[in-house]
C-alpha cells in the first residue's frame, strides 16, 4: 500500500467537462446526493473543491451554501481544501467531491473536515473507485497525466479507516456509475446497475461526526463499617480518661 502523503498537490480538474463522461458522472452524483439532502438539516452547507461547487444542491433544506474552491466560477471563497479559513465547529454539513484524490496530504484534509464540522454534522464524500474499470486504467502509462487518472484513487476501506480514527460514523457507502470513462456514455440497464453496485467507477460515503459528551462521575459514598466506629469510640474514651486524670 502506497503512503497517503505525497510530495506535492496534483492538478485536479477545474470542471466536470475536463473528465471523460464528466457530465454523466455529475448527473449520477447529483441523483445519489438528492436522496440524502432531505435528511440533513442545519444552517450552513460547505461545498469544498471546484467540482463540489458545481453540483446542484438546491434540494437541500439548508439555507446557506458556501462554495469554496480555486478555479470554478461558482466559488465564493477561494482557498485550498486542506486549509479552510473557517472557525472550528462552524458548519452543519460538508460536501467533498474528488478533492482528496488531488491533495498532497489527504490525512490533514480529513482532519480539516472534522475540525469545521459541528457535532453530529454530515460529511458527504465522493471519489473514484480503484477497483473498477476506470481504476484499472491507471495501470496504463498513457493515462498517467490525464484527468482523473493523474490523481490518486483510494479504496473505500482505506477511507473508512481514516474516518473511524477521527470519530466519524459511516452511515452509508455506495458504488455507482459502472463505466471505464472512455467512449460513449453507458446506457442504463439492469445488468449495468448490478455491476455499478459492486465495481462502480465512483463511490459515495456519508459519514456523521460523533462526539460523546464527558459525564462527571460522582463519588459513591458508603456507610462506614463497624471497625472504624469502634476505633473512633476507643479514641474518644481514652481522651476523656486523660482529661479526668489531669483534673
Amino acid at each position: 500500500m502506497k503512503p497517503a502523503l505525497s510530495a506535492s498537490n496534483r492538478p485536479g480538474p477545474a470542471n466536470w467537462q475536463q473528465i471523460p463522461q464528466g457530465e454523466a458522472l455529475r448527473a449520477a452524483t447529483e441523483q445519489l446526493l438528492a436522496e440524502w439532502w432531505p435528511q440533513i438539516f442545519g444552517y450552513y452547507l460547505l461545498k469544498v473543491g471546484d467540482l463540489s461547487c458545481q453540483l446542484d444542491t438546491s434540494a437541500s433544506p439548508i439555507k446557506h451554501h458556501i462554495h469554496l474552491g480555486i478555479k470554478a466560477s461558482q466559488c465564493q471563497v477561494k482557498a485550498e481544501s486542506d486549509a479552510l479559513p473557517l472557525l472550528d465547529l462552524s458548519v452543519d454539513a460538508l460536501l467533498l467531491c474528488h478533492a482528496h484524490e488531488f491533495c498532497s496530504d489527504p490525512h490533514h484534509l480529513m482532519r480539516e473536515m472534522h475540525r469545521v464540522l459541528r457535532a453530529d454534522g454530515y460529511l458527504l464524500l465522493s471519489g473514484f473507485n480503484p477497483l473498477s474499470l476506470a481504476g484499472l486504467l491507471k495501470l496504463n502509462p498513457w493515462f498517467k497525466n490525464k484527468a482523473p487518472w493523474n490523481g490518486r484513487f483510494f479504496t473505500l476501506s482505506r477511507l473508512k479507516d481514516w474516518l473511524y480514527l477521527l470519530g466519524f460514523e459511516v452511515v452509508m457507502e455506495q458504488r455507482f456509475y459502472a463505466s471505464s470513462l472512455l467512449g460513449k456514455e453507458p446506457a442504463a440497464s439492469r445488468w449495468r446497475s448490478f455491476v455499478a453496485r459492486c465495481f462502480g467507477s465512483s463511490y459515495l460515503l456519508v459519514a456523521r461526526k460523533r462526539e460523546l459528551p464527558l459525564t462527571p462521575i460522582r463519588p459513591k459514598w458508603q456507610l462506614a463499617s463497624d471497625y472504624p466506629q469502634t476505633v473512633r469510640g476507643t479514641l474518644t474514651t481514652n481522651r476523656l480518661n486523660n482529661q479526668k486524670s489531669k483534673l
